[in-house]
């Protein structure tokens, strides 16, 4: 009895291991690292990110370095280093590049790159993006765009503080994770497109990109309530994109998914308009997360005071979980559409 109990831990030992020898982990629930993303960290982040110091971050301005030295001091205090294979936490992005297809007189500019290994299948990226560039100073007033993208920009930093921590605790993602921040979308989704063109990582190891491009706050067409979240674009290329963004956000987040500006003839055309149009337009499955235009859309009155925390918080929670599905799933989603 007692050698045939010996066995059966043996044997239980080697089912927890994967092909490469490496113990598997119980990742099947992130309610535990989800509840890390709270309103107090993203608001504290946000005042910062959109302060007037910041400038406005026009793309290149000293107001965006600013802003980009701050994200690097955040990766750097939660233990989030700069990618495998990278010099530092910057990929240049050149003025010659900015200013080509545009008459624009932009200076040199940087994507900002922060990463997560993968315990599993490390060569298996997926990338999180999210644009901290905005439009500057206009006659002598600060634009701050609190919303645009100052929500997505620290809802990055809460997501790969919340991997991290899941990672200390022996329970990190299976593939790895590039958390982007992309330069020049302000200007034609350059950061981006940039980034598609010149890839740390192969694009065709690139599983999903999580978009994430003003999440903070509501538009017209819910006035009543803040517990929506547009989705676009996760059907387009993969209908496992899809349903996972479906049943993750029935299982944790709850909010309503309104597919509105998913409609290839919607007029607005926000498929094409934030920076995971650049990743799929190479058959990279994307979502687009988007709280809709609000009165302060490229407005002075973007400021972050205007930003409904508690709608923050649960947008961001919510691709977090996408997010913790698409790392630690079996099967990377499948493209079945053009």
């Amino acid at each position: 009895m007692k050698k045939l109990l010996i066995l059966f831990v043996i044997a239980s030992a080697f089912s927890c291991k994967n092909t490469q020898g490496v113990v598997a982990k119980d990742n099947s629930d992130p309610t535990k690292y989800m509840n890390t993303i709270t309103a107090k960290d993203l608001k504290k982040h946000l005042y910062i990110v959109a302060s007037d110091e910041m400038e406005g971050r026009e793309t290149g301005s000293e107001g965006q370095k600013k802003a980009g030295v701050y994200l690097i001091n955040q990766y750097k205090k939660d233990k989030v280093s700069f990618p495998k294979g990278a010099a530092d936490y910057y990929q240049p992005v050149p003025a010659s590049y900015l200013n080509a297809k545009r008459n624009q007189n932009l200076p040199d500019s940087e994507n900002i790159w922060a990463y997560i290994e993968g315990s599993e299948k490390p060569d298996e990226v997926l990338v999180i993006s999210a644009h901290y560039d905005h439009v500057g100073v206009k006659d002598g007033e600060v634009y701050n765009g609190a919303d645009d993208d100052g929500s997505g920009t620290v809802a990055l930093l809460e997501m790969a503080q919340a991997f991290a921590k899941a990672k200390k605790e022996g329970h990190g993602p299976k593939r790895s994770i590039l958390f982007l921040h992309v330069t020049g979308e302000e200007h034609g989704l350059h950061g981006s497109r940039f980034y598609s063109e010149n890839p740390l990582f192969p694009l065709a190891n690139t599983i999903a990109d999580i978009n994430i491009d003003m999440i903070g706050r509501r538009d017209v067409e819910h006035a009543k309530s803040n517990n929506y979240v547009y989705v676009i674009g996760a059907d387009r290329l993969s209908s496992d994109l899809h349903n996972i963004v479906v049943a993750q956000n029935e299982k944790y987040a709850k909010l309503d998914l309104d597919f509105k500006f998913n409609d290839p003839k919607d007029p607005n055309h926000f498929y094409e308009r934030s920076d995971h149009y650049n990743f799929a337009k190479h058959g990279i499955p994307s979502v687009f997360f988007f709280n809709g235009v609000h009165e302060d859309y490229h407005q002075k009155g973007d400021e972050p005071e205007k930003i409904e925390y508690d709608a923050l918080t649960k947008r961001t929670q919510l691709a977090f979980v996408i997010a913790w599905d698409l790392a630690n799933r079996e099967n990377r989603p499948v493209v079945d559409k053009k």
